[in-house]
């Protein structure tokens, strides 16, 4: 099966923007070649905002909806503010660390969970990073980035910290997370960082918004083997994606066959998995574990 990968990071704005504008035009049996000439804007523009790879404007979406005779003002303000909504994620809290962020492809992951409703994971090797500490954080990226300053580690620990305040919001979503046994396991540098981990789970678990699942090595080989992801849902119409990173990119799923592969394979995962009150106690079973490691 080919996999495509998205290379715009759409926001959920845009991306209800860009089908429901679509949606009028083909209402209104107009072509993009017929719009274009119309409103006197180039063809591929038009395209590009139908497929949402292209922000626009305020004053041109008034002008598409005078083209295809949308009265409604209701209708109208509705898209308008969809325009606003997306103008203003140009400008996320994350833009004053554009610079590391960018330079690890970090920056279209942010725009989409940012505006999810709800989030679900499954993690062979890490702690999600929506549920690290801020020392579990800071030890794991700096191993794995050896080719970060100290300082960009630091800016990419802050977003992650910064990231987890969203779970407190009134519109935060929910977070369910299927960690395997191999994660909670993982010899860290400092096991008292790794006991801090384990105690910021079991409190996490008693978030009304947080679901976490232990899948522990007895459950032998499984659908997860492939790796990590992250599936992210958003107000309707908006469909789910999939969002997978490697070393040197990520990608992002949006085809609903291969969203659906990859619920099957969560679905599975959290079937196999211990059920939230289990894994608090084998979460606080391993942390006295590793108390008593201690010299």
């Amino acid at each position: 099966m080919a996999w495509k990968k998205s290379t715009v990071s759409k926001s959920v704005y845009r991306r209800q923007l860009a089908a429901r504008l679509r949606d009028l035009r083909e209402d209104a049996e107009l072509t993009l070649a017929d719009v274009a000439r119309k409103v006197e804007v180039s063809q591929g523009s038009l395209s590009r905002i139908e497929t949402g790879d292209r922000g626009t404007t305020p004053l041109l979406v008034k002008a598409l909806l005078d083209c295809y005779e949308v009265t409604d003002t209701t209708l109208r303000e509705d898209l308008l503010d969809l325009v606003r909504a997306d103008q203003a994620q140009k400008r996320p809290w994350w833009k004053k660390y554009a610079t590391v962020v960018n330079t690890t492809q970090y920056g279209g992951y942010l725009t989409l969970e940012s505006s999810a409703t709800s989030l679900r994971t499954y993690q062979p090797l890490l702690v999600p990073g929506l549920l690290q500490t801020e020392a579990y954080a800071r030890e794991i990226i700096t191993e794995m980035r050896p080719d970060l300053s100290a300082r960009q580690v630091q800016a990419l620990v802050d977003v992650r910290m910064r990231r987890q305040e969203m779970l407190d919001t009134d519109n935060a979503p929910t977070l369910w997370a299927v960690i395997d046994e191999a994660a909670i396991r993982r010899h860290i540098r400092s096991t008292e960082t790794a006991r801090q981990q384990l105690e910021k789970l079991v409190h996490a678990s008693e978030h009304p918004r947080i679901t976490i699942q232990f899948l522990p090595f007895t459950a032998g080989a499984h659908a997860g083997l492939y790796g990590s992801f992250m599936l992210m849902d958003f107000p309707a119409p908006t469909p789910e994606v999939v969002w997978v990173e490697n070393l040197t990119n990520s990608v992002c799923f949006e085809d609903p066959g291969d969203v659906d592969r990859y619920i099957e394979v969560f679905d599975h995962l959290r079937s196999r998995a211990l059920e939230p009150s289990e894994t608090c106690r084998r979460f606080r079973t391993i942390a006295r574990e590793l108390q008593h490691e201690e010299p």
